[in-house]
């Protein structure tokens, strides 16, 4: 069981501290207009750790009946998919400052987790329930990245502040 934990962990941290690092809220950010129904920005760490949280032990939860049907190597492209391009957004939306070409990655991480939803199945249910939050975080955050391009757009690339 070291492996799984080991991997999980790893993977909900990197994306966890990508993210955090990623993601400055600047001037840039703080300027942008922004609807009504946007939680606070400190709503998103917790929601993240949590949601993360739950994904990571969904993999662990996975890993035994994976292995018994030689699929680990599956499970394991499942996640470093969705590890990949999890990682992506935040770089697209803060540092590039082009919440629309966030936007346009956005569909590639919904499939990415609802991959994980659907997969994920196979080996455990109880899994492949605990990803829905992820899959709802992502359908809510993908709204509220629409919002905003709508609300700004065009974007176009600006010095760094």
């Amino acid at each position: 069981m070291v492996f799984p934990i080991s991997f999980a962990a790893v993977w909900a941290i990197v994306l966890l501290a990508g993210g955090a690092l990623l993601t400055p809220i600047g001037d840039w950010y703080r300027g942008l207009g922004k609807p009504r129904w946007q939680p606070p920005d400190w709503l998103f760490g917790p929601a993240w750790t949590i949601i993360l949280g739950l994904a990571a032990w969904a993999f662990v939860l996975c890993w035994d009946a994976a292995a018994q049907r030689g699929d680990t190597a599956f499970l394991l492209a499942l996640y470093l998919v969705n590890g990949v391009v999890h990682f992506l957004w935040s770089p697209l939306f803060f540092k590039a400052r082009r919440p629309d070409w966030a936007l346009i990655e956005v569909p590639f991480l919904w499939l990415s987790v609802l991959s994980l939803c659907v997969f994920l199945r196979e080996w455990s249910v109880l899994a492949s329930w605990l990803v829905v939050p992820y899959l709802a975080w992502v359908s809510f955050a993908a709204v509220l990245n629409w919002s905003i391009v709508r609300l700004n757009g065009p974007f176009t690339r600006h010095p760094s502040d």
